[in-house]
């Protein structure tokens, strides 16, 4: 499966041109637009390489299709382009071991994409400090994935969360269980006979579905 024009533009732009060798921010020798030793292309990258910009195009097209040969094993569901660029992108990065045994593959694989893309943007650390350039890069690879524009990604609300608690959206749903339930209690109190007896069967549904609603989101965010 070819990366699409969108998917490589967005590797170039992130991963940025070199034509002479340098040390990533993990001392990791690197040419081009990200290629490494370890890309397995047969290019040994060390002080003092020098490239042209046609080697350096080709070099990238190489490791994508080797790692693209790595990942597609682990897809158990077709991804569209836009998807597939995406999670190509991140396992350019992070590399095709920990791409495949990342949760952003687990949860595509199951159908959840937007669960897969917030997985995504876990991946925003190098030697152990969050870079704000893998923050970007990982914010424009979930618009990708969730076929929004690429250019121009939309931080997720509850992307740096680290309790349950702490989402928004989560919050916002219980507040209208209760509010709901509020509202329910004073209508059935104003009923009687029968009324109020098929009222409180049906308030009971309604909460129900809600609860179970808010319980799916838990058990996707935990996930």
């Amino acid at each position: 499966m070819k990366v699409n024009s969108k998917a490589l533009e967005l590797i170039k732009e992130f991963e940025g041109l070199r034509l002479e060798a340098y040390q990533d921010s993990v001392g990791v020798w690197t040419i081009g637009y990200g290629t490494t030793s370890r890309a397995g292309i047969g290019v040994t990258v060390g002080p003092g390489m020098k490239i042209s910009q046609s080697e350096a195009e080709r070099y990238l097209q190489d490791a994508l299709d080797k790692f693209g040969e790595k990942i597609l094993p682990g897809f158990t569901r077709q991804p569209t382009p836009d998807q597939y660029g995406a999670m190509i992108s991140l396992a350019y990065n992070i590399g095709p071991t920990a791409f495949l045994k990342s949760t952003c593959l687990r949860r595509f694989n199951a159908g959840d994409i937007e669960g897969a893309a917030d997985a995504l943007t876990w991946f925003n650390k190098a030697g152990g400090q969050v870079l704000r350039g893998l923050v970007r890069r990982r914010e424009a690879e979930a618009a990708l994935m969730l076929g929004s524009d690429a250019t121009a990604p939309t931080p997720r609300p509850d992307a740096a969360r680290s309790s349950v608690l702490q989402s928004t959206e989560l919050r916002a749903q219980a507040g209208q269980v209760m509010t709901g339930v509020g509202a329910a209690a004073t209508g059935i109190s104003m009923l009687d006979g029968w009324a109020q007896v098929a009222a409180i069967v049906v308030g009971g549904l309604v909460i129900c579905l809600a609860l179970y609603a808010m319980r799916r989101r838990i058990a996707r965010w935990v996930g």
